[in-house]
């Protein structure tokens, strides 16, 4: 919940016009996630390939008397290609279950939105050596039932609840540890072949310091940028990190 419509507008010309003149890694994809009254308009302004728009949620319903909430279709007839769901502060703030979460990955999916669906776990989670159980449950409860055929519009964002907003991040070993299990468990559930190819992404205070040795790491494929996205010269820069990829 940042950026008003109009600071958003800008911040979007801003990286969609550095994607277009400067230098930077040709297949690199960015998705931008503004709040939902910025959508439509950025969707429009944009113009490069590489970069697309999501939600930040979508409702678990199709339509109806549910006064506030936002339904993937209309998300999808804003312009945007992708939404977020499952984000540790809506589970946290919001008490959002994993049946809950499977219901907004479906309705996702029927209007041929791709799904950034996200996993992580406390730190009391952590400390507990608990964390793997935790993750393993998340992506069982959320994506048990998505369809063979439409796993491919799936992208896994790890999100450790302990580093974000807090300034910690996990270590490059953490996170190649979390993300390695990840795609076990997909290739477990999935087959190899689709866990090959499913992005999973860190998304714990992401930033240009840390951004290049975490994308080293051979399971993250990417980052989920929070605060860091907000100034476009620092998300400029963890773009750039991508260039290994």
């Amino acid at each position: 919940m940042n950026k008003t419509y109009q600071e958003g507008l800008s911040l979007a010309r801003e990286i969609n016009d550095y994607l277009r003149y400067k230098e930077h890694p040709g297949d690199a994809l960015v998705i931008l996630a503004p709040p939902f009254i910025h959508l439509a308009k950025i969707a429009r302004d944009i113009t490069e390939p590489n970069l697309g728009v999501a939600a930040q949620d979508c409702s678990a319903e199709v339509s109806g008397a549910y006064t506030g909430e936002v339904s993937a279709a209309m998300i999808a007839s804003a312009g945007a290609r992708h939404v977020i769901i499952g984000h540790s502060e809506r589970r946290q703030y919001h008490g959002e279950t994993g049946p809950l979460l499977a219901r907004k990955v479906a309705r996702a999916i029927d209007n041929n939105l791709g799904v950034i669906f996200c996993v992580g776990e406390t730190l009391d989670q952590r400390n507990a050596n608990a964390h793997l159980d935790v993750v393993a449950n998340q992506l069982a409860e959320g994506l048990a039932a998505v369809p063979a055929d439409r796993f491919p519009s799936i992208v896994i964002a790890y999100e450790p609840v302990w580093a974000i907003g807090t300034g910690v991040t996990a270590t490059p070993a953490q996170a190649q540890e979390m993300h390695a299990f990840l795609r076990s468990v997909i290739a477990r559930d999935r087959g190899n072949d689709l866990a090959s190819a499913t992005s999973i992404l860190y998304g714990g205070s992401c930033s240009p310091a840390n951004a290049r040795e975490l994308f080293a790491c051979p399971d993250v494929d990417g980052g989920l940028v929070g605060g860091a996205s907000l100034k476009a010269p620092d998300f400029f820069e963890i773009i750039q990190a991508t260039a290994r990829r």
